[in-house]
């Protein structure tokens, strides 16, 4: 087994547990943690739907990526990553990441609104400067896959 083999087989088997982990998640840890919170403070018992819905939907965000990266190994294990279809794979973990980084963005503004304490709104900028980095990222190596895509189809008109 070659080595690309090797990393899409163990990238694969960790896609997995990452996935049935955020399941778990999204349908039993998250809603009980905001109904538990609702319950040990009424005053913020309001929150408990919102944030539900917000961890429900980021979660989500990450599902999509982790189901349009399974897609994206499957094109590199069979040599079709250089496709138009691989872009729409691509397409779809940078509108995930937007999402999600939409909103963290609302969550952050609410937050800073009503914040405190300095710690929370610190925590939540660095996480929207790494999704703004993981984001602008993607849409780099998306425009380096459009290119690699090009080169290829105009090799194989040559050859």
């Amino acid at each position: 087994m070659n080595m690309t083999n090797l990393a899409v087989t163990a990238l694969r088997v960790l896609l997995v547990m990452a996935f049935g982990l955020l399941v778990v998640f999204q349908t039993l840890s998250l809603p009980g943690q905001f109904a538990y919170m609702a319950e040990q403070n009424p005053a913020d018992a309001y929150l408990r739907w919102p944030l539900t819905v917000f961890a429900v939907v980021e979660v989500a965000c990450v599902q999509v990526v982790i189901v349009s990266t399974w897609k994206l190994l499957t094109m590199v294990r069979r040599d079709r990553i250089f496709s138009k279809a691989a872009l729409a794979w691509v397409d779809a973990i940078v509108w995930a990441v937007l999402t999600a980084w939409v909103l963290l963005a609302g969550v952050f503004v609410f937050i800073v609104l009503n914040a405190d304490d300095p710690g929370v709104p610190m925590l939540l900028t660095l996480m929207l400067v790494g999704g703004a980095v993981i984001g602008l990222l993607m849409v780099v190596m998306r425009a380096l896959l459009r290119q690699a895509t090009a080169l290829r189809t105009d090799m194989e008109a040559v050859i």
